[in-house]
């Protein structure tokens, strides 16, 4: 006979349930009935801040489609459970639908906790928790300059990280005395919160929120702390900590912890015995858990019970891994140190920014927990080690920095790897070995490992290589040979088109991956225009067209300005094009202007008038050197101490049309107070009284890193062979889309080796190095400029959505803050000329 579970809420714990559930009952003996509060389907709310980096909440969704298509799951959303009458096992709805259980599982989350201050209900005051908050959030942002987020918890910097995206000046309120304190201690806490200020964000610790002040329009104007300090604040995020929603248990009459939760025995069912609680709404012997990982073990017991085994939920220890605001940091076991007897054993580098700690019990052998700020790097390890000796020294197990020093090896069979999935080490090992599997994808199908949170993946990759599993570096299908081993092909045998390349070192007609690749290598090996007859297919629609697309299908200009240096006339230039061709400008972080609407039949009349003007490429579109950004140095700036301005364009008229791996960024500053931010880049150059100081190895992005010091006062000629060195090396030995700071990360022996090779030329190329760079410099040809003078070239600049001469009457343009921009609302605006930012609105 067919029975009814019902599951109330579809979050992440209960999305797990239900998967879970259905993938165990293989006869098939449930239907399942989930309601879900939302309208959304599953997402995943740990990555909610990247909704609005770009991330869709298709990206986010839990659910690929599985439950849409499983007859025995009716899954309601937008439905809100309103009240339980376990006298009749039924659940009636906010549709006034009475729904009938055999078994009834709560998993109802938790809410935001908004502190009863004065103002807290103020219009632009929000609560940071679901992508409908996030929606709020986000349209109540376009007219905010300045945001407060009101806790320095895991949510409140996820919350902070939110604002920052969307343009906000933004400050961190937090009670306790550093940030996290829930999770890393006070040294752990301050690390992170000198990191966090390094992104531009303010954070007040040790002091409350006092009330929430409102302007004349009645909106929020301020938050007043409890020390007197006024915070302005045009929007206000909640994200004090959560709240279990015990609610609907409390109305049935279910017993509820003392601080909330619906009370659940070590099997999670309630005191009715046809009702379970799972993740952050359930209290386990009065404890509730408000992270992922032992909700999921929770969801496994019940399935479990529910299908007639004997599982029990044996608690979880305190474990967290994120990245929050591009800052690693973790935390386990004892983080605190609050065991008896324990001993902390701690290594701190305030100008790396890192901070490691292990707890260790009062024999210094065993592993009870530990904090990692700046580099978690060690965490899978160290997490699967929790409870058990340590395998070498604490002062091993800290060195190198992050705590690299132990391997996967160390780790016991027993020990559990993936704490979401609760699979040991000796699971994926024999995973491995019985279905021979090649790499992490093979190995997260087979064993689930790394599915859930993601922090023990890189601990796979190594369980891969004690197998003696090589990883496939293959660059795809058709090469089984890497980036790096593929240059060096084309630089020993003079090859100088794919087909030949393909024909003899690789199998088929090549695809997406390896043509753009092979079009870099042979740009920089071969010579000739990249639109050349034999190269021009092979380029991605960025190079193909020279000009970055945008998202709605236009083009945007970028001429070069080396070192930000431009004339009256050529400004004027760049004015009267933007002006003829009605293009959206803006000035960018690398000292240029962009160009943005351009239709690829305007590029070349574009280019026509820049050309003449005196500008050329600035590479925006392609792997290769963007922009070396300079502050004005001694030219003008009272503490300049080099000439930053004429270093800076010395180096981007070098380096200029150089393909690589990915876009290289550089920067030049004149003194250390840094205004050029030039550890920020791939490469950067910051002057001192005795020459010039090289940095090396530097990323922002998603992942930013500051480079690492590679030389020290040199002099201009010592500081260019070294750059030639560097640059050259990195695009013979890199891989596809492999950044400056990845490559190093990578290498074996890292920055070391990287001194080794291009300072003390232990392989003896640094000349061979200096004269391809050479080789370079001597054969650049602007790639503007050479479309111009091929009239072939030309031709292929041909709009296939709108004729070179007469615009589609169907699109309408609009403008916003007096510039052609999508989204705006204030009608058509009419141009002599066709142009294109469209609001992609059909008449």
């Amino acid at each position: 006979m067919t029975r009814t579970l019902v599951v109330v809420g579809h979050g992440m714990v209960g999305h797990r349930f239900v998967t879970a559930f259905r993938a165990r009952d293989h006869e098939r003996r449930w239907r399942v009935i989930v309601l879900g509060e939302e309208r959304h389907p599953a997402y995943d709310r740990v990555g909610l801040s990247s909704y609005l980096d770009g991330r869709g909440l298709a990206d986010l969704r839990l659910d690929d489609g599985e439950l849409a298509g499983d007859t025995a799951v009716d899954l309601r959303l937008g439905v809100v459970a309103e009240s339980i009458d376990r006298a009749t096992r039924t659940v009636w709805t906010s549709a006034g639908t009475p729904v009938r259980y055999d078994a009834l599982v709560l998993a109802t989350g938790s809410r935001p906790f908004v502190p009863p201050v004065p103002g807290h209900d103020l219009p632009g005051c929000f609560a940071y928790r679901t992508v409908d908050d996030l929606d709020r959030i986000r349209a109540a942002s376009g007219e905010a300059r300045d945001g407060v987020v009101v806790g320095g918890g895991l949510l409140g910097l996820e919350a902070a990280n939110a604002l920052r995206l969307l343009g906000l000046r933004t400050q961190v309120v937090e009670m306790a005395d550093w940030l996290m304190p829930l999770q890393v201690d006070e040294g752990g806490g301050h690390t992170l919160g000198r990191l966090v200020e390094r992104l531009g964000l303010v954070v007040h610790t040790g002091s409350g929120t006092g009330a929430v002040e409102a302007g004349q329009d009645g909106r929020t104007r301020a938050v007043r702390l409890t020390d007197g300090t006024e915070v302005p604040a045009d929007l206000v995020v909640f994200s004090a900590g959560i709240r279990a929603r015990d609610e609907l248990a409390r109305a049935a009459g279910l017993p509820v912890g003392e601080r909330g939760g619906v009370l659940v025995d070590e099997t999670c069912r309630t005191e009715d015995p046809r009702v379970w609680a799972v993740g952050e709404c359930a209290a386990v012997a009065g404890r509730t858990y408000g992270l992922v990982a032992p909700g999921y073990a929770m969801a496994e017991t019940v399935v479990d019970r529910l299908l007639g085994g004997s599982a029990t939920f044996g608690g979880a220890e305190p474990a967290t891994k994120l990245k929050l605001l591009g800052v690693d940091v973790a935390s386990f076991g004892d983080a605190h140190s609050t065991t008896p007897g324990a001993l902390d054993v701690v290594h701190a580098n305030a100008a790396s920014g890192t901070y490691t700690k292990l707890v260790l019990s009062d024999d210094a052998r065993t592993l009870l927990g530990g904090v990692l700020v700046g580099d978690a790097g060690a965490y899978p390890t160290l997490r699967a080690l929790l409870g058990r000796p340590l395998p070498a020294s604490p002062e091993e197990v800290l060195a190198p920095v992050g705590g690299g020093g132990l391997s996967a090896d160390a780790v016991p069979d027993d020990a559990t790897v993936c704490s979401c999935h609760n699979v040991s080490k000796g699971d994926v090992t024999a995973a491995i070995t019985e279905h021979g599997l090649t790499d992490v994808a093979g190995v997260k199908r087979c064993t689930l490992a790394g599915t859930g949170c993601g922090s023990c993946v890189p601990m796979l990759g190594g369980l891969l290589a004690g197998c003696g599993v090589e990883p496939d570096r293959a660059l795809c299908e058709h090469f089984r040979h890497t980036r790096a081993e593929l240059y060096e092909i084309v630089r020993a045998t003079g090859i100088t088109t794919f087909s030949e390349l393909v024909r003899t070192h690789g199998a088929g007609r090549g695809c997406d991956v390896c043509k753009p690749v092979v079009a870099s290598i042979l740009a920089g090996l071969a010579g000739g225009h990249v639109l050349s007859e034999d190269q021009a297919g092979l380029q991605d629609t960025n190079d193909r067209f020279l000009a970055n697309i945008q998202r709605n299908g236009t083009y945007s200009v970028v001429p070069r300005i080396p070192g930000g240096e431009i004339t009256p006339e050529k400004l004027i230039t760049i004015g009267e094009v933007a002006r003829d061709f009605g293009l959206y400008t803006k000035i960018t972080g690398g000292q240029r202007i962009d160009l943005f609407g351009a239709r690829v039949e305007q590029l070349p009349l574009i280019w026509r008038r820049l050309v003449d003007a005196g500008f050329e490429s600035g590479h925006a579109y392609g792997k290769a050197l963007r922009t070396v950004k300079s502050c004005v140095g001694t030219d003008w700036c009272r503490y300049g101490v080099g000439d930053s301005v004429a270093m800076a364009i010395r180096l981007e008229l070098r380096y200029r049309g150089l393909r690589a791996p990915h876009k290289i960024k550089a920067g030049v500053s004149g003194c250390a107070r840094e205004c050029a931010e030039a550890r920020s880049k791939d490469f950067g150059v910051i002057a001192t009284e005795k020459g010039w100081n090289l940095y090396v190895g530097g990323n922002g992005g998603f992942t930013p890193r500051h480079a690492e010091l590679l030389a020290a006062d040199l002099d201009d000629r010592a500081l260019i062979a070294l750059v030639d060195r560097f640059l050259m090396f990195y695009i013979r030995t890199a891989d596809r889309l492999q950044r400056t700071a990845a490559w190093i990360g990578a290498m074996e022996g890292g920055l070391e080796h990287l001194r080794a090779v291009v300072v003390d030329d232990s392989l003896g190329i640094a000349e061979e190095l200096e004269a391809a760079m050479e080789r370079h410099v001597g054969e650049y040809a602007d790639e503007w400029a050479g479309v111009l003078a091929d009239p072939e070239k030309v031709a292929r600049f041909v709009s296939f959505v709108n004729s070179p001469d007469v615009p589609d009457p169907t699109i309408r343009f609009t403008t916003e803050r007096g510039q052609i921009r999508p989204g705006a609302t204030d009608g058509p605006v009419p141009l002599p000329l066709p142009v294109i930012r469209p609001e992609a609105v059909r008449a």
